[in-house]
Parts: C-alpha cells; structure tokens; sequence
C-alpha cells in the first residue's frame, strides 16, 4: 500500500530531529501564482520591471534613535532650549513631556552636498554623499511592540509576513544553498520572531536567525546547522527517497503548497550545512577589512562583526539580510541619560556602518544593494525627565544608501522642533512600497491569497516615493 508524505514525513526524523507534523503540517490556504514544488520555492524570480536593488540590507537600530540628535538639525530647538512647545501635542502620548530640549551635541555640514550630520557619526558622515535622508517618515503607534511589527511587517497589531518574507517570496534567493532571508542577532523583544516570520506565507519565506541579542555575534550561528547524528551520505539517501515519494504523491493527489514548502526547508537545512558555515567564517578577512569594520576595537567589534556578516550573505546571493542593534533592553531608548547612552550606542555602530557602505562601494555592490538604516520610530523634541526624550512616532529619519535611490539628498522635514512630519510625509506603507519598487516588485501586485482574500505588505496603502529615486 503506498505511504503518503505525510505518513512518512511522521515515521522518520529526515535527518533533522523529530517533526511536530501535527501541527506543523496543518492544512493552510495556499497562495495565488506561488511556486508550484519544493525544487522552485526558493529559485530566482523575475521582477515585476527592471529593478535597481537585487538585495536588502536593514540596519534596525532597536529602541528608537533621536532624529533630532543624529540626522536632522533643528536650530530653533537649539535655540528655545527649555521653552514650551509652542505648536499642537499628538492626542495620544507615551509618556508626559516637559518643554523644549536642545540636543547636546553639535551639528557639521559634511561632503559635497553639505549635509549636515550630529558629531554622534563622524563616521557615517564621510559616506554622505552616498546616503538618501528620508526625513518625514511617520507611523501611528507610540508604543516599541506596535511599532516595531508596522516597521517589519506592515501591521501593528496583527501576525502579517515581515517584508523580508514578502520580497523572498516574491524574487526567491540568488543562492539555492542559503536562506534567501538571514537576520544577525535580531531582538526576541516587542514582537520577537513575527519580525522576521513568514505568517502565512509558506515556511521557506520565513527569515533564518543567527542568534539573538543576548548573543554575542561571535557566537551567533544557525542552530542545529550540523547533523552529528547522521552522516550526510544517509541524509542525501532519505531526501532523495522523500522526493521520489513526494513526485508520486503529486502525480495523483496534485499540489499542496504548504506541505511542497516544508519539504524545500528541509532540503534547503540539508544543504546549509556545508555553505553556511563557510557564510559564517570570516577567518579569511584581511585585516584591512577587519579594521575597516572596527574589529580591533572591542567598542566596536561586535556590531561591526554582524555587518561584515551582513557583506558576505549578500555577496553570496542573499536577498534581504537584516542587522539589529539591541540588547536585552531596549537600546536606543533613552527616556534618561541620553547623552551617556545614545554617546554609547553611535560608538558602538557609527565606524561599523560607515566601513560596510565604503566595503559595498569599493566592492562595486553598493549600486545593487539597497541598505536601509532606521528605527520603530524617533524621539520627542521635548524633554522627559532632566536627560532623556520619550517617544515619537509623529516624525523621525530614516536613510537609504546605493541601490537606485538618490545620493546626498534630503527629502522631507519635520516641524521647526522635529516632532510632526510636515514636508513631503512618508508613512511607513509608503517606505515599504518604495523599498519594493527599487526591487523592481509593484506593491500592489504582489500579494497573497489567504483566508478569502489579498493580502499584501502595504494593506490597502503606500504611494512609492519617487522623489528619491535616481
């Protein structure tokens, strides 16, 4: 009698430990135009139109970075330091605020476009003019769980694919031995792995981690990437009987989407073995590189780690690689002693940022891979106790360098105090639909069929941002 996938899929432990099936393997609605088998779930894609970018890099700075102490100069702050705010407070707050707080640290115009930057990056503001400033992006939510799921999946309140998922889903991996989704160190905090799960988008779609934010990034590797149980020669055997099984299944029972999903994630783990570790292996860096991403300075070694991390996995074809800097709090959120921990925190990345869009560059990649650099949201210009800001979703910055987007440029502002977008307004549907539209996918066309209806990474919204675009 013959034995379905499933029944095999529950009898055998294909080399990966043993499977939960009954609920990993539950029915789901599959998608609209998806890959039809696990030999093309992960395979390249071709784009909507012509793209610009071929990859992501995100640069998540956990916690929210004050726009108005790093990116965007605001002189009237500086000078009605301990004045009321002088227009109209959002309805709803995090916290209560007190009057105006100069930022302590100086502002200098830097590279051909004069762009001026906080002395918190003189690193970052050697790369000037290679970096687009969105200056207006805004969101709706003060709180780091809502905000932090809008900014990764589009949705705030409620389990959607991480826009990591939707572009994998929607290009595939130019590596079929590598995840076509890899996340550095990501923060288990305010939202966790829904950052960078595929939702209902099948399995493969989902991002890979590399440890978390308690783990310092020479220790953060894939889990369970070595088999030491089975040599490889029996694992190659059972997948390749599994496959056999799978193409009689499909031959009289048709396709199931989901189940053809889970078989290309365990084949893809089967492969991993041998490329990811070398992925992970910086030993051959020379140590011009290793200086450049500032691993000779312990301040500065661990983020720089995650970025070069973050060159290799695009160099070999990854799609969208995300670097986080967090730790078991919340980074950059600084209610108090914001000159002591946001000094901390751009020590910590400013040299690693700059040395990764200089690699790019030097390497000839910067022109294909978009890196974005951002946060769940901003601060308030207004003080929260004596030394500190609290949140501020109504007007922050982002940035974007290399893949088609327009170098030394500024777009949009916020108010004369920086706390509401005011100028050429970006919400964060609109940055998702941008950063899609430079990888040459329409928004609005790549979407997914899931409980009766289309979904999409910008909902009903997003207006791509042509402004910025070269």
């Amino acid at each position: 009698m013959p034995v379905s996938r499933r029944q095999m899929l529950r009898a055998t432990a294909v080399g990966f430990g043993q499977l939960a099936l009954t609920s990993l393997l539950a029915d789901e609605t599959a998608a609209v135009g998806a890959p039809s088998g696990p030999a093309d779930a992960l395979a390249p894609r071709a784009p909507h139109f012509a793209a610009r970018a071929r990859r992501v890099i995100f640069l998540f700075m956990a916690g929210g970075p004050s726009h108005v102490d790093t990116f965007e100069y605001k002189p009237l702050l500086q000078r009605d330091h301990g004045r009321p705010y002088p227009f109209s407070r959002p309805r709803v707050i995090f916290n209560a605020t007190g009057n105006l707080l100069a930022s302590p640290w100086r502002f200098h115009r830097h590279g051909q476009c004069g762009m001026p930057v906080s002395e918190l990056f003189p690193h970052v503001a050697q790369c000037v003019d290679d970096i687009c400033f969105i200056h207006s992006i805004h969101g709706t939510n003060a709180a780091h769980g809502g905000a932090t799921l809008k900014v990764h999946t589009g949705s705030e309140n409620f389990i959607r694919p991480s826009i990591g998922s939707w572009i994998t889903y929607g290009l595939g991996t130019e590596n079929a031995n590598l995840p076509g989704f890899v996340t550095i160190c990501p923060t288990l905090a305010f939202g966790g792995v829904t950052n960078w799960g595929s939702a209902f988008l099948p399995a493969a779609y989902q991002g890979t981690p590399l440890g978390n934010a308690a783990v310092p990034a020479d220790q953060a590797r894939v889990r369970y990437i070595q088999n030491t149980r089975l040599p490889v020669e029996v694992q190659r055997l059972q997948l390749a009987q599994m496959g056999r099984m799978n193409r009689e299944h499909q031959a009289r029972a048709g396709v199931e989407a989901s189940l053809e999903a889970r078989i290309s994630s365990f084949e893809l783990a089967f492969r991993m073995q041998r490329d990811m570790p070398e992925a992970e292996n910086i030993a051959n860096e020379t140590p011009a590189t290793r200086r450049l991403y500032g691993l000779d300075d312990p301040v500065t070694e661990n983020f720089g780690r995650q970025c070069l991390l973050a060159r290799r996995f695009a160099e070999r074809g990854v799609r969208f690689i995300q670097v986080t800097h967090s730790d078991a709090a919340v980074q950059w959120d600084q209610h108090a002693n914001l000159r002591r921990d946001h000094d901390k925190n751009a020590r910590e990345v400013d040299k690693p940022i700059a040395g990764l869009l200089q690699d790019l560059k030097k390497r000839g990649m910067l022109d294909d891979t978009l890196v974005w650099w951002g946060s769940e949201f901003g601060r308030t210009p207004t003080a929260e106790s004596s030394d500190g800001r609290d949140h501020n979703p109504d007007g922050f910055t982002m940035w974007l360098a290399g893949g088609g987007v327009k170098p030394g440029y500024r777009h949009g502002a916020t108010d004369d105090y920086g706390w509401h977008a005011q100028r050429d307004k970006v919400h964060i549907h609109d940055l998702h639909a941008t950063i899609l539209h430079l990888l040459g996918l329409d928004h609005e066309r790549l979407t997914y069929r899931y409980a009766g209806r289309e979904f999409r990474l910008t909902d009903v919204h997003g207006e791509v941002v042509r402004a910025i675009l070269k």
